[in-house]
Formats: structure tokens, C-alpha cells, sequence
């Protein structure tokens, strides 16, 4: 008798969702078909979850169609994020596999007179010993077979028996994106469609008092309720055209409610704040004779999006169809759910990709946006999409935040005490988490609803702005709080690593000044506290190799600097050093990355991943900061919210640590913390001084040493 829904002792996702027939499907013209609820957004996982399948399954990885999520026929796996993606899904979709290879084999061998155990298959084909043919999966297909719940006493291949886990294959999404295939949301039509255009407020604390009439363009029309306004035509360029017209007909009362930009510390310190304990450990300790007691902060971030984010919405008889690149498409029905009235069940999402993000864009509330406008415009799909200003200046925020540590070793230059105290606002806005929705026009509408402040997850489940606070060193004394604050001036949410970015650099940063003051190598001084953790002296020890550390600068101005982390504490372990060059500004040369994230199904894809987290941890590093007034965020464009250019990109040379017999983690997200970290430790070998502020500007540089 197969488990019920939800249980606790399956792998991976099956835990949520047991039934096999929700995973996979065979098909009469020799495919399989996934139906996997992670999303494909660039990072390859619909490629590795594919050749998990087919590895399982013994077929050719030219016969698995892999399905993009909806709601109406994949499971819910929640969000796609967290570096999760091959744990969960993954390690749902091999255990799947492998319960039903074992109940086609057992059918094929009951029908052949044989044990299963002497049954081979060959590229979905059953041989018995003979060389005879005893069944196909293919042959079942269309039967119940697949229509019973996961047992979990099946037990996947060892991983030497795995052929395709661990090669890097082309991915599968490529081809059509290379070739200008219409696979983007942004590229789709449909017949009849309507084109939207949102009109924003001024300020983030707004209240629209009139809207004078006037002729708009084309066919446009205008979309009024309450505050929200939207400017609707079936041109694109009308939709655009009256927007502008209607933006500067609107008429509204404006507040201030933002900080001071250049006075963020303050108002970190200020502002009301939930505390909690992240850890503590209060062993006996011996006396400090050297100390660190350091400050570091980092400004809000825009994810900068080089596509802006699209949706489109259809409603008909009071049902409502979405195409989307939400995250979490789940999530994202719950929340139109409440705002919109109508039973989830009543609404349908389908994933389409687009322009990418790592983390909680404003994907989620342009699909409101879009569905509000087809509701008004019933039987007509309607395709919303944000203008750049709305992309980088509406869409939730990476918070700020700040680190303050004061830490020590004793005489023997072993740690001996760490205090991290965290301060900012939450790292998840996303919906479906709270009684209200998080959507940005739901607080526009009348009646608005009113935004939850943003939440972070418990440390087991990963965290928010504790992700990675606690270090990964063996300390007898430890005292990590986090200090969420109660006020969300700006719509804050997820991030590729959230408050990895800010904790791994601190932590990192303190461990190299530590190093310094007790005369000790800064790699040498990381291997002492790390008896406890082979895999993270394994990857730092290869790092150090890759760069010949410790390296001599190759010129004046230039320094290497060096750091480790194991993300999230739970996942993947990564190292990195970066060389610099600081002139008028910083460069990153080049960077070297060792990583270990257990079993590596496509090093192609886990190459893309370390790589482009660590480019974009460069940028963030370098460059990117929101800029706002007392009204509103003004980094608008590319010019006032710039980030790595190509030209500016730096040289990268990664390792891979292979681990087939472990179990796969993932690799998204680690390389980010410990290359922000490494680039602030080349600054100080190439400068002498310690950043305590991001980005790594010449102001905010010269701020450090004041």
C-alpha cells in the first residue's frame, strides 16, 4: 500500500507529492516525459533533471521531453530556489525513475516467466538472458501503471552504474535560444492580444488625487482602480505612447517615507527590529590576545534584469489563465487567489522562460498586472510588460543590511571568541507565505491590501539574512544575533544568496584581519579551525594551489585575496581567490574557484553556475547600489545602476571537486559570498585598506579609511 501525500521518510520533493504518474509518463512513440515543478531559469536544471531520468531509466537522453512547470499537471515543489533545485527535484525524479523501471520490470518479468533481476534494459527495451524481448516501457504506456503512490524501498543505481550523471551534455533549452526560436515569454503572441503599460506613482508613498481626461493614442484605453493605473491598446507602441500621456496627467499627494540614502547606518540602527538568536555556544575560553571589532555594510540591490519582466493573462467566465516566469507558480496562484477572488482552482499558470534573475524579481507582480487588465478586458489575452525604470526601480529589493563582529584569537592565535550582531530588513517577499499578497499594485487597489513586511526563513531552512552568519570555524565561544527590523521602506526580498552577501564577506574579512594581527598566513590560519570539515580544507587547499598562493602582485596596486564558505552551511563548499588592480578604480583580473557540491550531474551546467554567481558577485562587489531620495529610488537606468560590462569581466579558472558518491548539492549560489570576499581581501593586499562598505567605489574606499 503506497504512502499518503506528504510523506516524511520519501526523498527529495516526493516527499510533497508521492504519486509517480505527477513525475513522469511513458508515451507509445518511445519518449518519456518529466513533469518536474523547478522552473528553468538559465541555470540548465531542466537538462540534469533529464539526464537523471534517463540514467534511471536506461533510455537515451534524446527520448526525455521535460515539460515546463503548470499548475495543471506538475507537482508542487514550492519555489525554485536556494541552490535546491538537483536535491530536491533531482533527487525526487531518480527515485521515481527508479520505483517505476521496477514495477515495469517486475510486470515484463511476471509476463516472461523469468526474475526480474535477469531482465537488462537497453534504451527503454527489456531483455531477458536470451537476448529475447520481454516488454518496453513504451508498451505500457497509456495503462495505470505509473497511477500509485511512491514506496520508497527502491533503491536508485549506484552511481558507478550511472552513464550520463557527471557528463557535461549539451544543454537541452540551447538550440532554440540560439537559433531565435520564439521560447522566451517575451517572444510569444497570440492572436488578438492587448498590450498593457503600468503608470507608477512618483513616490512610494502616493495617493492619487485626480487624473485629467484627455485623448490618449490609437485604441489605448485607460485602466483605473484606486491607485492602480494601466494603459491598455492592442498596438504596442499606443499602450507605450498613452502610458506617458496619462503619467503626466495623474495628479497625486506624495510623502516622504524612504531613509537617507547617504545615512543608511543609521537608519539600520534605528529602525524597530524583531531579535532572535541565530546560535550560541558559550564554552570556557582563553584569554584574547588579539582582536577584531568591525563594521560592514551593503546598500540595497536591484537584481538588474537585462530582459524586463513580462506576463500574459487571459480571462475568460470569470477564470483566469497565465503564462509566467514566476519562481514559484504556486505561490504565485495563491496570492491571485486573494487578491482577484476567485478559488485557485480557477486559476492556471504555465512557466515560459525569460530573462533571468537568481531570486525574487518582479515576475510575480506583472502577472497581477496583467491580470487585472484582462479582467477588464475579458475573452482578450493582454501581455504586460515593465519599462526599465519599473524593473529596476519597482521590483522587490535585496535589503540593505549590516554586520557588526567583534572576534578574537588567544595566544597560541587559535579563535577564541566570535559576536555577530545582523541588522536589516527581511529576504522574502514572495508570495503565498502570508495572509496578505505581496504583489506590488495589490497595495493600489481599493481597497489596497497592505504589504507584509518581509520574513526570514528559520537557519534550518536555510535563513534570510542569517544565511551564512555562522562561521564555519571551530570557535569555543559564539554569539550570533540577527536584529530583523519591523519597517520596510522599500519592498525587500530575495537575492542569488541573500544574506550570504553580506555574511561570508564579513566573516572572511575578519578572519584575514585576525591572521595579519597574530603574524599568521591567511590560508594557514583558516586550515587550523577547519579539522572538523575535510571538504572545506580540501577545496581551500586546491584554490591555493590554483593561484600559487600566497601569490607576489604582479605590480603596484595589485593583490590577491583569498576566502571560503560552505554555503548555507548545509550545501555546497566553495573557495575562491581574486586578483585586483585598483587605479582610479578596482578591476578583478581574474578569479580562481575550487567548489565540491557532491555529485555532479552536467559539470557543464555546475561550470555556468560557479562561474556566472562569481561574475555576478563581482559586479555587486564593484559596482551596483539603489539610489534613492526621500520619495523614491532614482537608480532608474544603467547609468545610475551600472553593472559589469563585458569588457570589464574578469578571467575565471574553476575546479570541480568530484564527489560521485555523494549526494548532489547545489551550485547556484556558493561562489557568491566567497568572491566578494576574496576581491575585498585583494584590496587590501593591493591597497592596504579593509572595504567595510559595498559596493568597493573610491568613496566608499576611502570611507574605510577614515
Amino acid at each position: 500500500m503506497g504512502q499518503s501525500g506528504n510523506a516524511p521518510n520519501l526523498p527529495g520533493s516526493l516527499r510533497a507529492e508521492p504519486r509517480l504518474c505527477r513525475w513522469l509518463r511513458f508515451s507509445t512513440d518511445g519518449s518519456v516525459t518529466l513533469t518536474p515543478g523547478k522552473v528553468e531559469i538559465g541555470q540548465g536544471i531542466l537538462t540534469a533533471l533529464a539526464q537523471i531520468a534517463a540514467d534511471e531509466l536506461d533510455v537515451a537522453l534524446h527520448r526525455v521531453h521535460v515539460v515546463a512547470a503548470s499548475t495543471l499537471g506538475s507537482p508542487n515543489e514550492g519555489v525554485t530556489s536556494g541552490s535546491l533545485s538537483v536535491q530536491e527535484s533531482g533527487t525526487a525524479i531518480r527515485h521515481a525513475c527508479a520505483e517505476a523501471r521496477a514495477i515495469h520490470l517486475s510486470l515484463a518479468a511476471h509476463r516472461a516467466g523469468v526474475e526480474a533481476a535477469v531482465l537488462r534494459v537497453v534504451d527503454g527495451t527489456f531483455l531477458a538472458p536470451d537476448g529475447s524481448v520481454a516488454g518496453t516501457y513504451w508498451a505500457e504506456a497509456g495503462t495505470d501503471l505509473l497511477e500509485v503512490e511512491a514506496r520508497g524501498d527502491v533503491a536508485p543505481k549506484a552511481s558507478a552504474a550511472r552513464h550520463l550523471a557527471g557528463s557535461p551534455v549539451p544543454r537541452l533549452d540551447l538550440p532554440e535560444k540560439v537559433f531565435g526560436q520564439p521560447r522566451y515569454l517575451h517572444d510569444l503572441r497570440w492572436p488578438d492580444m492587448l498590450h498593457a503599460r503600468m503608470i507608477r506613482p512618483p513616490a512610494r508613498a502616493a495617493r492619487l488625487r485626480a487624473l485629467r481626461e484627455g485623448p490618449l493614442p490609437g485604441d489605448a484605453c485607460l485602466l483605473r482602480d484606486g491607485g492602480f493605473l494601466a494603459a491598455i491598446a492592442s498596438e504596442e507602441w499606443a499602450a507605450e505612447a498613452a502610458a506617458t500621456r496619462l503619467a503626466a496627467q495623474a495628479d497625486w499627494d506624495l510623502r516622504e517615507s524612504l531613509p537617507e540614502e547617504n545615512n543608511l547606518a543609521a537608519w539600520l540602527l534605528s529602525a524597530p527590529a524583531e531579535e532572535s538568536i541565530v546560535a550560541e555556544r558559550g564554552e570556557p575560553a582563553p584569554p584574547a590576545a588579539h582582536s577584531v571589532a568591525a563594521r560592514f555594510t551593503r546598500p540595497f540591490l536591484a537584481h538588474g534584469s537585462i530582459g524586463t519582466c513580462c506576463a500574459v493573462a487571459l480571462w475568460r467566465e470569470d477564470a483566469l489563465e497565465v503564462w509566467t516566469h514566476s519562481q514559484g507558480i504556486y505561490n504565485l496562484r495563491a496570492d491571485l487567489s486573494t487578491v482577484l477572488g476567485l478559488p485557485p482552482e480557477w486559476i492556471v499558470l504555465h512557466h515560459v522562460e525569460a530573462a533571468g534573475c537568481y531570486g525574487h524579481n518582479g515576475a510575480d507582480d506583472v502577472a497581477l498586472d496583467a491580470a487585472l487588465c484582462a479582467r477588464a478586458h475579458p475573452g482578450r489575452p493582454v501581455r504586460a510588460l515593465w519599462s526599465r525604470a519599473e524593473e529596476l526601480a519597482w521590483g522587490p529589493l535585496s535589503p540593505a543590511g549590516m554586520a557588526e563582529i567583534e572576534a578574537a584569537v588567544d595566544a597560541k592565535g587559535r579563535l577564541c571568541r566570535w559576536r555577530t550582531v545582523l541588522r536589516g530588513n527581511g529576504h522574502s517577499s514572495r508570495p503565498g507565505r502570508a495572509k496578505d499578497p505581496t504583489l506590488l499594485a495589490a497595495a493600489y487597489l481599493d481597497p489596497p491590501f497592505t504589504h507584509p513586511v518581509a520574513i526570514d526563513a528559520p537557519l534550518a531552512a536555510g535563513g534570510g539574512g542569517q544565511r551564512n552568519a555562522v562561521p564555519g570555524y571551530q570557535v569555543p565561544s559564539l554569539d550570533v544575533r540577527m536584529h530583523r527590523l519591523l519597517e520596510m521602506p522599500l519592498r525587500s526580498s530575495a537575492l542569488r544568496a541573500l544574506g550570504g552577501l553580506l555574511n561570508v564577506w564579513a566573516i572572511e574579512s575578519v578572519m584575514d584581519e585576525l591572521a595579519e594581527r597574530s603574524g599568521q598566513d591567511a590560508v594557514a590560519f583558516r586550515l587550523r579551525h577547519l579539522d572538523h570539515d575535510p571538504r572545506a580544507r580540501a577545496v581551500l587547499e586546491e584554490v591555493a594551489r590554483m593561484c600559487g598562493w600566497p601569490r607576489p602582485a604582479a605590480g603596484e596596486g595589485i593583490g590577491t585575496g583569498i576566502a571560503m564558505a560552505r554555503y548555507k552551511g548545509t550545501g555546497g563548499w566553495c573557495a575562491v581567490a581574486a586578483e585586483v588592480e585598483a587605479t582610479e578604480v578596482v578591476r578583478c583580473r581574474r578569479l580562481w574557484i575550487a567548489a565540491d557540491i557532491g555529485e555532479v550531474i552536467n559539470p557543464d551546467g555546475a561550470a555556468n553556475q560557479l562561474e556566472g554567481g562569481a561574475i555576478q558577485a563581482t559586479s555587486i562587489a564593484l559596482k551596483e547600489a539603489v539610489r534613492f531620495d526621500r520619495f523614491n529610488v532614482t537608480s532608474q537606468g544603467w547609468d545610475a545602476y551600472p553593472i559589469l560590462r563585458f569588457s570589464e569581466v574578469p578571467a575565471v579558472d574553476l575546479r570541480l571537486l568530484a564527489r560521485p558518491e555523494e549526494p548532489p548539492l547545489g551550485a547556484g549560489e556558493a561562489s557568491l559570498g566567497p568572491t566578494i570576499a576574496a576581491i575585498a581581501g585583494g584590496i587590501h593586499a593591493a591597497l592596504g585598506i579593509r572595504p567595510r562598505a559595498m559596493p568597493f567605489t573610491p568613496d566608499n574606499l576611502a570611507a574605510s579609511t577614515e
